[in-house]
């Protein structure tokens, strides 16, 4: 009996991303204590999809005091020069002085406003049952491990709670879920109508699409592996965009445990 009901249970769409959204949260909340590292590749296109330039660059993120800070490593596929890596290197210690130079209760509040804006960002997340019409569409495999396939369009005429959550209704995808531990080992999803945003209305096309893979950093969390965004779209009322990106994230470290700031040695070719 117990077993039919969990069963039932699990291939509930609306349960299953429900848990994988909480999960997901749980890992974001983890992640500040980690560094990693991450490459981007950024390709600019024509009107004919060609390319016409493409930009590359590798940082790193590290935490300091409870604050991530992104460290420039490469830029289009060369170490920086030894002045770009000495002024790398001026700015983490300005930012390492001035977290350093700060009161109990000014860290207290700058911990607490981060805690926040994280909650924002991600709240928006906790609507996808109520939005989606979400279908359960069997098993599959990713990376050698067992999910579950979800796939889900906006309810008609449904709307949403927060002004972040309104994008959702001009996206449909699917959620490929980790059977063993609830993760979202893969999130495809596709844009329905232009959505818009920011100050200087960046807009992005309807039919612009998004690939977000996840992968287990160890037995305590996943966090995010790679991500690969196609679309047109416009930054503000003439800069048109059409391009393609993806961004992979490697080398997580616990930062408590295995891993320490260290200045890059000035590279003797440069």
């Amino acid at each position: 009996m117990l077993i039919t009901v969990a069963a039932a249970w699990a291939q509930d769409p609306h349960e299953l991303v429900r848990r994988s959204i909480a999960q997901d949260q749980l890992d974001w909340a983890r992640m500040k204590d980690y560094t990693w590292q991450a490459h981007s590749v950024e390709k600019h296109l024509d009107s004919h999809g060609r390319v016409i330039s493409t930009k590359r660059e590798t940082w790193e993120t590290l935490m300091l005091d409870g604050q991530p800070y992104r460290r420039t490593l490469e830029r289009d596929g060369k170490p920086l020069s030894q002045d770009e890596q000495r002024s790398e290197q001026k700015k983490l210690d300005r930012e390492t002085r001035r977290l350093g130079s700060e009161t109990l209760a000014e860290k207290q509040r700058r911990l607490e406003e981060a805690e926040k804006r994280r909650r924002r960002e991600f709240a928006f997340l906790s609507e996808i049952p109520e939005l989606f019409d979400l279908r359960f569409e069997g098993d599959s495999i990713v990376d050698g491990r067992s999910v579950w396939v979800v796939s889900g369009a906006p309810r008609p005429g449904v709307k949403a709670k927060s002004g972040d959550a309104k994008m959702l209704l001009k996206l449909r995808g699917r959620m490929l879920i980790d059977k063993a531990t609830y993760q979202w080992a893969r999130v495809e999803a596709e844009t329905t109508d232009t959505i818009s945003w920011g100050l200087f209305l960046a807009r992005l096309n309807s039919g612009a699409k998004m690939v977000f893979e996840q992968t287990e950093v160890n037995a305590e969390l996943w966090l995010p592996k790679r991500l690969v965004l196609t679309g047109s779209g416009r930054v503000g009322l003439i800069k048109r965009l059409a391009q393609d990106e993806e961004i992979e994230w490697s080398n997580y470290k616990k930062f408590s445990v295995d891993s320490k700031i260290v200045t890059n040695p000035p590279n003797p070719k440069n």
